[in-house]
């Protein structure tokens, strides 16, 4: 038997949007163990935004729009949700001295897995959510503003150079490999 027919209009417009959610929500629940097809599938739909940059000569903003939020992305996805170097600096107000470092040092000390700051899965989900959509937004010119794209080439060079800069050092400081996909554990020098 059917569901019973929804009172109202706003009634219906609900019933079909958690229809909807809960299908796309299947969707993702099936594709999660596929992480190398996930991958290859954003990769491919990443080629196809880049080739539709190229070829149409245009929508430069929507792409370094773009380029900012998978960097961000990319930033939180290779941080460690709990960074030693902020930690020895919350330890100092807590009277702990700067020196003493909270990180496993010898073997009989705690074995602190690497804990990412933003999931695989859901780093895979947003950066695919934002290329469909960066890819929607190359379709409408309205979003084709004239801007000088060497200028926004070099200034997001010089965000990715500053913003991993202090990324990277905290790796070589820690001796951490963030994309060991969860298998990396933290050591002091």
């Amino acid at each position: 038997m059917d569901a019973p027919e929804p009172d109202t209009p706003f009634a219906a417009v609900t019933a079909q949007t958690t229809r909807f959610q809960q299908l796309y929500q299947s969707y993702l629940d099936k594709a999660t163990p596929y992480t190398a097809y996930r991958w290859a599938g954003t990769g491919v739909l990443f080629v196809l935004f880049g080739l539709r940059i190229v070829l149409a000569q245009g929508w430069y903003i929507v792409a370094y729009t773009l380029g900012i939020y998978l960097l961000n992305l990319f930033l939180a996805f290779i941080s460690p949700k709990f960074d030693p170097s902020l930690e020895s600096d919350t330890d100092m107000e807590d009277g702990i001295p700067a020196g003493s470092s909270t990180l496993p040092t010898k073997n009989d000390q705690e074995f602190r897995p690497f804990v990412r700051r933003l999931p695989e899965f859901k780093f895979w989900h947003a950066a695919t959510r934002a290329i469909v959509l960066g890819m929607l937004c190359c379709w409408s010119q309205i979003f084709n503003l004239p801007v000088f794209w060497p200028v926004l080439v070099v200034y997001w060079l010089i965000l990715v150079f500053l913003t991993m800069r202090r990324q990277i050092q905290s790796m070589i400081k820690y001796r951490y490999v963030p994309w060991d996909f969860g298998k990396t554990k933290y050591s002091a020098k």
